[in-house]
């Protein structure tokens, strides 16, 4: 994985893997995506999630980790989901990841794939696709889920990107890191078509858009020309007090508020999860904290849940890491390898 689109030991010893486009149709929904397939026999298969990237599911990066499972013998499908292609995370997005769990069942069902299905997702896209896993429809299918940088708490993210303040309970003294704006300026970006007044809209996303490209660049002379639902979303990104966040947060649109509530993890029954959750996570990550993974295990079923945490992983860049990193990075490996041969022992 930490080879990506370079030579690697694995590329050495396995045959090369396939991409093929697909189409693929769900209770009337129509669907598409990429379906990569191992040079050896498949043992199980996944539905790897992208992240919010413009690249979408051709993200080389993404590209690149797709081959390697399907090296590791996964049958992998990327499905085509248009608002994380647009920047934009939505509730529908969860019937998307549904719908991709139920068309590699079906596949199953009929020889096609073989083995477990799991689901593998990256950062905001995890919160989507552990609320799949949910979904009664599919919830038996989905025996795994891997989750890198993820979230629980969609207030606790907010409060972290715009205060750069996060703790491990309620109850816990504020600790501070130097949150990387981009989670910011990506929150502007994939709301501000949920704000009702056009102008805002607009305003908001020439905001985002300026500082996605250059986070120095300057928007003075849009803030200026924005109107109440924009000045809503300007007073949360212009704070830097924890405290004052749910305040703020709660004058949102109500389009906003909506979409939050739907994403958001912790106000969702993990009770009848029936997938086994491994979650990596960096404890350098500097756009969702290490902690939402922290509290993600906590709040799972007992014993359904295993926390890697490194010090190393820059949300979802693999970094040079020292040989405890490696180790706990093999153990979560090993999980996933575990989850590909159950039922084979």
């Amino acid at each position: 994985m930490a080879a990506a689109g370079g030579p690697s030991d694995l590329k050495t010893i396995t045959p090369p893997t396939s991409r093929a486009a697909v189409a693929y149709r769900i209770d009337g929904r129509d669907h598409s995506g990429d379906l990569y397939r191992p040079g050896d026999a498949p043992r199980a298969a996944l539905v790897l999630v992208p992240g919010a990237v413009p690249e979408g599911k051709d993200d080389p990066r993404l590209v690149a980790f797709a081959n390697t499972l399907a090296r590791a013998r996964f049958t992998v499908l990327v499905p085509e989901i248009a608002n994380l292609r647009a920047l934009r995370i939505r509730p529908t997005d969860v019937e998307h990841i549904a719908d991709a769990v139920h068309y590699l069942a079906e596949a199953r069902e009929a020889g096609r794939v073989t083995g477990p299905i799991g689901l593998v997702a990256i950062s905001y896209a995890a919160g989507p696709a552990l609320l799949a896993a949910l979904q009664p429809q599919v919830r038996d299918d989905v025996r795994f889920l891997v989750a890198v940088g993820g979230y629980y708490d969609i207030e606790a993210v907010i409060t972290f990107f715009t205060t750069g303040g996060y703790r491990e309970g309620p109850d816990d003294p504020w600790r501070y890191g130097t949150p990387n704006a981009y989670g910011k300026w990506l929150f502007v970006r994939a709301n501000a078509d949920r704000l009702r007044a056009p102008r805002d809209r607009v305003l908001l996303t020439s905001m985002a858009e300026r500082k996605l490209r250059d986070l120095a660049a300057g928007i003075a002379d849009l803030e200026e020309k924005l109107g109440p639902e924009g000045q809503s979303v300007q007073a949360l990104l212009a704070n830097y007090d924890p405290t004052a966040v749910p305040p703020l947060i709660a004058a949102l649109p109500l389009a906003i508020l909506a979409d939050m509530a739907a994403l958001d993890v912790k106000r969702h029954d993990l009770s009848n999860l029936s997938a086994r959750l491994i979650l990596i996570h960096g404890r350098d990550d500097a756009i969702i904290p290490f902690t939402e993974s922290l509290a993600l295990a906590a709040a799972a079923p007992p014993r359904q849940a295993t926390l890697v945490l490194v010090d190393n992983l820059a949300h979802v860049t693999l970094g040079p890491g020292g040989i405890q990193d490696g180790l706990r990075l093999w153990r979560a490996v090993y999980r996933l390898l575990e989850e590909r041969d159950a039922g084979r022992r």
